[in-house]
């Protein structure tokens, strides 16, 4: 197709974003990268720091605390659930803990009644297995609340669920006593909070 008159026909020879270089070569012509467009240059702000800013994690235990010495009481949160709906309210609270930066290994999951759906199916290949896991500390590690083998973690999340009063009376300062940081009970707010200001 023959070029129309108008438009201007570009030779080598033009200077353009051509570079020559002083062996006498030409440098190639560089390309635009697809993706998104570069951060601006904030003044102070190493450029390692710059980009899109990553979530807050939530407070972290001490590191004395990771290592299974207790630092100071730990923080309480209950979140109102009912007792068919303590476990969906438990994995809701450690969804949202892994969200905000909080490592798998640091958290320890507790039920008062039923076990958790995970619990079971891991106990099914065999108690050694099952306890291995927790001392592996690498996941979230769920069991009964009125098991003896359990180790500390920075946060303890109960599931009330089932359980006679006088076992979760029990089960919530022994699971005081695992939590580095904090301790989330999700269950009946007027049956925890009777049980805990007569246990804890």
């Amino acid at each position: 197709m023959p070029l129309i008159p108008e438009e201007p026909q570009i030779h080598e020879s033009v200077p353009g974003p051509r570079a020559v270089a002083a062996t006498g070569r030409t440098a190639p012509t560089p390309r635009p990268v697809p993706g998104p467009r570069p951060v601006p240059t904030r003044p102070g702000i190493p450029a390692a720091q710059r980009g899109p800013v990553p979530a807050v994690p939530s407070p972290r235990a001490p590191q004395d605390a990771a290592a299974g010495t207790r630092a100071a009481t730990p923080q309480i949160q209950l979140i109102p659930a009912s007792l068919e709906g303590a476990l969906d309210a438990a994995d809701e609270a450690v969804d949202l803990l892994l969200d905000t930066g909080r490592a798998p290994a640091e958290v320890l999951v507790l039920t008062t009644g039923d076990p958790h759906p995970w619990a079971a199916h891991e106990l099914s290949f065999g108690e050694a297995s099952y306890w291995a896991q927790q001392d592996a500390g690498d996941d979230v590690f769920y069991a009964a609340a009125d098991a003896d083998r359990l180790s500390p973690r920075p946060v303890v999340v109960v599931a009330v669920n089932g359980g006679t009063d006088e076992l979760v009376a029990r089960a919530l300062p022994a699971a005081m006593n695992r939590a580095g940081a904090l301790l989330i009970v999700c269950g009946d707010p007027q049956r925890v909070n009777g049980l805990l200001s007569t246990g804890v």
